[in-house]
């Protein structure tokens, strides 16, 4: 995927920025918890959930399905919300059925 600059964004790159959105999700309980219902992840499962491989494309998609938080994220971090399905795309491409 092409980043805001015309560059191919790095895998380093989409993990990065779904570091930054899991970081600013545990900074507010409620998001967390909806998270988690919507993972099916339980609070005692996240830290293994978390090496996961689909598990940072998640939270990308869990931005994604909520414009209000996703344009929160993206004005807070400095990216254009396209950064983020630019981001999921090269966090799931290996998973299976594109996750």
């Amino acid at each position: 995927m092409i980043d805001s600059t015309g560059h191919r964004i790095s895998a380093e790159q989409a993990e990065e920025i779904a570091t930054q959105a899991l970081v600013q999700m545990t900074s507010d309980p409620e998001q967390v918890g909806r998270f988690l219902a919507t993972s099916g992840i339980g609070p005692e499962a996240i830290r293994t959930a978390a090496a996961e491989p689909g598990f940072l494309a998640g939270v990308l998609e869990f931005y994604m399905s909520d414009e209000a938080l996703l344009l929160a994220f993206c004005e807070n971090a400095g990216i254009r919300p396209t950064m983020i399905a630019a981001a999921r795309h090269v966090l799931a491409k290996d998973l299976p059925n594109d996750a």
